[in-house]
């Protein structure tokens, strides 16, 4: 028995601390060992949420590509991260695998600061096969001989840098293995062609082959050895090799559709194919949520989860007292609004990137079931298709996650502002999103978006300031971008008609003013309470708009110190479009100005009230800092 091997006694994922231990088991004890794994995410998951059903289902492929690979040396790329939990328990981070997604704990995701076996970090989805070929040519280039592996969903393929990354490969014909995890699913059913051709490679042609060919190609890829396991493939894997014209024709040796959780399977194969030269592409079917019979019935349900019972599948909820507080999240304001708005006007329709869920749009497609378009994870296409829409006559509304929405910004500028399209953009999850990456965080929409001409910017304070919003948005002849946080819409005013065309003053102060956008504002009040009691007296006005500006109110509130407060960097955001303001009139001498928000560096994951507390949009975090900005002497001009 060799050092790394465990003894019976113990647990088969104590003894693996790095991926070449891995290679000390049997095959029956990879498939314990899947067993062991599926246990650890799953009671990681119950206790303090995550996404539980995608890693779930890629168990037993990560651990045969550990298993036949030398990751040591070889390249893996995963795309997004919504598969690596598997990964990070074989890798050296099983002893904190308990911190992952917490405050200074693991992330979710792969970073290359976190582990040498995360040579790429990814978050966003599409993007693994262009930074694996990326390695490749980096490979070859020092004349090197590992391989570069690219661990891409079926759902992530939909994006058009796949395809982009696919044509180049095989156009540069390298040493590349692109592994397409085709589980049916993104986060939500994946939609589109790609989708259709991949369940026809599936379930078409195989049947019809001749079982001598699918045999004596199995035996020639498995050998004899794998007799057993050729058998089980005839009848429960479809077959080894499909057309995949699709893949041949952009440069690919196609091979598969192959079964995900068959290791012995597993292994055989990429033990062949590690042997190939030049683009692969290798098809494995796998079920999301794969050995928790309710993720495997609701993979959408438990894609991603709050904290739940291992043994009902239950989520734990809020409190019977948390439950009588009446307060609708922006998300289902938003929803509730526009299916509102939709009775009313049949041009309205609505448009996502694959979260119909997360943007609430699938509520409004059970009302409305001919008026959403899902396009899968393009959401370059998504800006234009809208473009087109409102082009020719309808009223596109187009809900994205502000961190995706990142990536249609050439079609944002180009396509829609250049053109002044009445189009709609919803961007949900806006500012601090939780424990997610760096990656996911809302944290610069204001800023890329406020320097293009004829859009106009507005960030809904609670659920009345977002309904009029949205019915005034809807209304007008150009672009209009409405930004709102995750979570809760905290009721900040009295109820009753907004016109929200014009800032508000909440609260009068004679010694400062907390001026701010969006549910930031209930954090001023609570600091403007807590400065009161030291006897200063400072106001709190919600701007409602980043652009165009309310210069009345700003020109209203220059003759005492102004501290600008958004959920934003504050690098070009809310507080630097006042500061513009004020130096264009001619008297940034004449107004104190200090500027509150996200500081210059990316946020890192911990929970969203964690995050707003380090950095400083709490009721006391402001209330410190405007104790500290009134306790200076102020000559200086804005800053």
């Amino acid at each position: 028995m060799s050092d790394t091997q465990p003894r019976p006694e113990e647990r088969l994922l104590e003894a693996i601390n790095a991926p070449r231990d891995l290679k000390a088991l049997t095959i029956d004890q990879l498939k314990l060992l899947a067993q062991e794994i599926r246990e650890q995410i799953l009671a990681k998951a119950s206790e303090h949420g995550g996404h539980l059903a995608p890693h779930l289902g890629v168990v037993e492929l990560t651990l045969a590509i550990h298993y036949v690979f030398d990751t040591d040396q070889d390249r893996l790329i995963w795309d997004v991260g919504h598969q690596t939990y598997a990964h990070k328990l074989v890798t050296g981070r099983r002893e904190r695998f308990h911190t992952i997604r917490r405050k200074d704990g693991l992330s979710g995701y792969p970073r290359r600061d976190e582990s040498p076996y995360d040579p790429f970090g990814t978050g966003h989805s599409s993007t693994s096969i262009s930074a694996a070929l990326g390695m490749a040519v980096a490979r070859d280039r020092q004349n090197q001989k590992h391989k570069v592996i690219a661990v891409i969903g079926d759902g992530a393929m939909t994006g058009g840098m796949a395809f982009e990354a696919l044509a180049h490969a095989g156009h540069v014909d390298t040493d590349l293995l692109v592994i397409l995890n085709d589980n049916k699913m993104s986060i939500a059913p994946n939609v589109g062609g790609l989708s259709s051709y991949l369940s026809r490679l599936i379930t078409a042609g195989v049947y019809n082959r001749a079982r001598e060919d699918i045999g004596s190609f199995v035996k020639r890829m498995l050998g004899p050895q794998f007799t057993k396991a050729a058998h089980r493939i005839e009848h429960t894997v479809k077959g080894l090799i499909m057309p995949g014209s699709l893949f041949q024709e952009l440069g690919f040796r196609y091979i598969g559709p192959g079964d995900g959780h068959d290791i012995e399977t597993l292994v055989g194969l990429l033990s062949n194919i590690k042997e190939f030269r030049g683009p692969v592409l290798f098809h494995c079917v796998t079920q999301k949520g794969k050995g928790y019979p309710y993720a495997e019935e609701d993979p959408l349900k438990y894609h991603g989860v709050n904290a739940f019972d291992i043994q009902t599948g239950q989520f734990r909820g809020p409190s019977q007292e948390s439950r009588s507080v009446r307060v609708r999240s922006f998300t289902q304001a938003f929803v509730e609004s526009l299916i509102e708005e939709a009775h009313q006007d049949s041009r309205i329709v609505g448009i996502t990137a694959a979260m119909p869920t997360g943007t609430g749009l699938s509520e409004f497609e059970k009302v409305f079931p001919d008026r959403v378009f899902d396009v899968g994870i393009c959401e370059q296409h998504a800006v234009t298709f809208a473009a087109g829409l409102a082009a020719d006559g309808q009223k596109p509304v187009c809900a994205i996650y502000s961190t995706f929405f990142q990536r249609s910004f050439d079609q944002f500028v180009h396509d829609v502002c250049l053109q002044k399209l009445p189009v709609v953009f919803v961007l949900d999850r806006a500012g601090a999103v939780g424990e997610d990456s760096p990656t996911q965080q809302g944290a610069f929409d204001i800023s890329f978006l406020r320097c293009i001409p004829d859009v106009a910017i507005l960030v809904p304070r609670d659920d009345q300031d977002l309904a009029a919003m949205l019915h005034w948005s809807l209304k007008q002849p150009g672009p209009v971008v409405m930004r709102y946080a995750r979570g809760q819409a905290p009721p900040i005013g009295a109820p009753g008609p907004r016109d929200i065309t014009r800032g508000e003053i909440l609260r009068e102060g004679k010694d400062a003013t907390l001026l701010a956008v969006g549910p930031v504002l209930s954090a001023c009040l609570g600091a403007a309470e807590k400065l009161a009691a030291d006897g200063l007296a400072v106001g709190v006005a919600d701007a409602r708009r980043v652009k165009p500006l309310d210069t009345e109110l700003l020109d209203q509130l220059a003759g005492v110190p102004i501290l600008t407060v958004e959920e934003n960097t504050v690098v070009g955001g809310f507080g630097s479009a006042v500061i513009e303001h004020f130096e264009q009139d001619g008297r940034a001498h004449d107004v104190c100005i200090h500027r509150l928000g996200f500081p210059d560096r990316f946020i890192e994951h911990a929970t969203r009230d964690e995050q707003m507390e380090e950095i400083g949009l709490t009721a006391d975090g402001i209330y410190q800092s405007t104790r500290a900005f009134l306790g200076r002497q102020v000559s200086e001009p804005a800053q």
